[in-house]
């Protein structure tokens, strides 16, 4: 099959779409992938194309590049997009600039749209022996994705069935110009190391090793997909309801993920934590088996790359964002009649017969006390303990005063000014989107 036939068949479930944007960096390969689009437009009904060149700054040599890029779109009837990015600086720079990209990246893709890349057959081999190396589990041998969420829409890789060796053809068969990307070459960069030291000796040996490397990876993504169906369904089990889903945190029921094997639990918890942080090493895993295996009365936390694990009422909760943040005081509530904005910890209302005031939101310090209707003063800890108030939640928990006394905590069916005033306070923590980072 050749290369524009073997492009069309891959992109044919993305027909629909409104917009194909093509990552174009002025390089051989995304060349290649913009040429052969633009040319199979003029012959079919094809989505609107568009191009995006990311500009990193990362050397001199690069400013000239969007003029190349310019030149070789408007020769083509393809408009372009120059997106310039910030490379934070870190240990890798690949990785650094592999995030600026791509973030630039996810901020054009809109709903209903695609962006292609042009990573290709030789690529996804370099991508499985680079994390070989690096120890990589079977979701990281699985290699790159054909297709992921961007953004509001997709990113696909049409080409990865496609060699370096056709591009390279289908270049020189239409006398097409490219960037030298002079990084390209420097060895330092690990995947440089693969391409140019590395694979050359594999090849010689075994000429078909970067066709039989990108099937392991298939073949490694399928194991992945059904690793993945396990996973739903040991997760669908966990999911059961608690009195505290008005927290808007993501929880599991610990019991069902214990009930499981090692190597089942860590499945199910990677594939739930997976869309929430950076998943931890093998290393770092014991922090989960400290977790489930601390006694009942203390308050263990796993720490994560972008939040925390807690262990609630015979529950896993995870936190981040703003739940990890102290909220500051708020003192003298105005207009209770209004919703409160609370800093860093959602809003507050109150609704029904509104107390007289002055009122006044404060968080919990220890020692408070609060006087209920038919069961005189009570500590206000004993009342939380009773509701069973995971710790966590509760110096964020709002509490309702005038002057010196407790008339209401937020939320909690009884002390929530409903059995006594006939009024109820009621809070809405953070939404997920400010919760979660």
């Amino acid at each position: 099959m050749n290369l524009p036939a073997k492009l069309l068949l891959s992109l044919k479930p993305w027909r629909n779409a409104t917009t194909w944007h093509i990552a174009f960096s002025g390089g051989l390969d995304s060349t290649v992938l913009l040429h052969l689009l633009a040319h199979l437009a003029k012959a079919q009904s094809l989505p609107a194309l568009r191009a995006i060149h990311v500009h990193h700054g990362l050397q001199a040599v690069a400013d000239a590049w969007p003029e190349h890029c310019r030149a070789m779109c408007e020769a083509l009837g393809v408009p372009l997009q120059v997106v310039r990015v910030q490379v934070q600086p870190g240990a890798s720079l690949e990785r650094a600039a592999r995030d600026a990209r791509y973030a630039a990246l996810s901020e054009v893709t809109r709903a209903n749209e695609v962006l292609l890349t042009a990573q290709h057959l030789d690529d996804q081999a370099e991508t499985l022996l680079f994390r070989l190396l690096r120890g990589a589990g079977v979701r990281g041998l699985s290699g790159m994705p054909r297709q992921r969420p961007l953004g509001e829409g997709y990113l696909l890789r049409p080409l990865l069935d496609a060699t370096r060796a056709e591009l390279e053809a289908y270049a020189a068969e239409h006398q097409l110009s490219w960037i030298e990307d002079p990084s390209n070459q420097d060895r330092q960069f690990s995947r440089n190391y693969l391409r140019h030291q590395v694979f050359p000796v594999l090849t010689s040996r075994w000429p078909q090793a970067m066709a039989t490397m990108a099937r392991s990876a298939a073949h490694l993504s399928e194991a992945q997909g059904l690793l993945d169906e396990l996973a739903q369904i040991d997760l669908c089990h966990a999911r059961t309801c608690s009195e505290f889903d008005w927290l808007g945190l993501p929880s599991l029921e610990l019991a069902s993920l214990v009930k499981l094997s090692v190597a089942r639990q860590r499945n199910a918890l990677s594939h739930w934590l997976e869309p929430l942080t950076s998943l931890p090493d093998s290393d770092h895993w014991s922090g989960w088996a400290d977790l489930c295996n601390a006694s009942g009365d203390a308050r263990p936390i796993w720490r994560l790359a972008d939040g925390e694990l807690h262990r609630a009422g015979g529950r896993i909760w995870w936190l981040s964002g703003g739940w990890l943040r102290r909220s500051p005081p708020v003192g003298t509530w105005g207009e209770p009649s209004l919703p409160l904005a609370l800093p860093d910890n959602g809003v507050l209302s109150l609704s029904g017969q509104i107390p007289d005031g002055p009122l006044q939101i404060r968080y919990r310090e220890g020692g408070e006390v609060m006087e209920l209707p038919g069961r005189g003063h009570r500590d206000l800890k004993r009342l939380l303990n009773e509701s069973g108030v995971p710790l966590f939640v509760r110096g964020r928990l709002p509490l309702l005063f005038k002057g010196g006394q407790l008339l209401a905590v937020a939320n909690l069916p009884g002390l929530d000014g409903s059995a006594a005033g006939g009024w109820n306070l009621h809070w809405q923590p953070m939404g997920e989107d400010q919760g979660l980072s």
